[in-house]
């Protein structure tokens, strides 16, 4: 596949975004005063998969380990910036007030983080004119053609892989154990920002691991708990499940959490 792209300026895709953070690039949106969430889903993992898996192995390298009850799992924690309407660092004339230092995703976009997601312009915010317009090419086979695109993507990764103690350090610091089943949800915590600063700084210089933590699984399907239950998991239903700093959200389009779902 060859695809062409082009900025229009339209501001589009800095709209309306829970948008994929590193932990140093969340520390820094926390400091402007800004708000930031955290996305959780789990994985089932009863075993180890055959080392050939790459999809498996593109999950784990993310992922922490716990458990739920007797299951085990790995849980995947993403940590977003928030925002309806424009990003709070978007200027009228629709530039970026942080370009410079704008995160990593802001900087791929609209290439895929995700090495198992394609390229799909129609789920993109971008006009068709960036697409049927441009002249700089993006992809040439499938494969991205710039070297910086390119170098950034790698980074992204890493930096997601690199992030999962202190992910997993902050959940603990803040009490966090419960989590949606992968592919079906999210648990979403909004803490307290100062608390949750507080909590990052902490967890960002942590160099101890953490110890694996007992999950509760939400669902808002029945079918699901019952089926999570069967496997001697601890699952609760979305209502019978109340809590005040964290919500329930059924599966969505991967486009809501930024990159059209590249850090997934």
């Amino acid at each position: 596949m060859d695809i062409d792209f082009d900025c229009t300026m339209c501001g589009k895709c800095c709209h309306n975004l829970r948008l994929p953070l590193t932990v140093p690039e969340a520390i820094t949106w926390l400091r402007r005063g800004h708000q930031t969430q955290l996305f959780l889903e789990a994985i089932p993992w009863p075993e180890e998969p055959p080392e050939d898996n790459l999809i498996a192995a593109h999950k784990r390298r993310r992922s922490f380990p716990a458990s739920s009850g007797s299951l085990p799992i790995r849980v995947v924690a993403v940590i977003v910036a928030a925002f309806d309407g424009p990003c709070p660092n978007l200027k009228e004339d629709m530039r970026c007030g942080v370009y410079g230092s704008r995160p990593l995703v802001c900087r791929i976009y609209p290439a895929e983080i995700n090495p198992f997601i394609p390229l799909n312009p129609e789920q993109k915010a971008c006009p068709p004119e960036a697409w049927t317009q441009a002249t700089t090419p993006l992809l040439r086979q499938g494969n991205i053609v710039d070297a910086q695109i390119a170098a950034l993507i790698a980074e992204s990764r890493n930096t997601d892989a690199a992030d999962v103690d202190a992910k997993a350090a902050l959940c603990e610091a803040l009490g966090i154990a419960s989590v949606a089943l992968s592919n079906e949800g999210f648990v979403v915590y909004t803490p307290d920002p100062s608390a949750l600063l507080s909590a990052l700084e902490s967890a960002q210089a942590a160099i101890t691991s953490v110890r694996p933590q007992s999950w509760q699984f939400v669902s808002n399907r029945s079918a699901t708990v019952d089926a999570l239950r069967s496997v001697d998991a601890v699952a609760s239903e979305r209502s019978a499940w109340e809590t005040e700093s964290a919500e329930f959200l059924g599966f969505f389009p991967d486009e809501v959490i930024g990159n059209s779902g590249s850090n997934a």
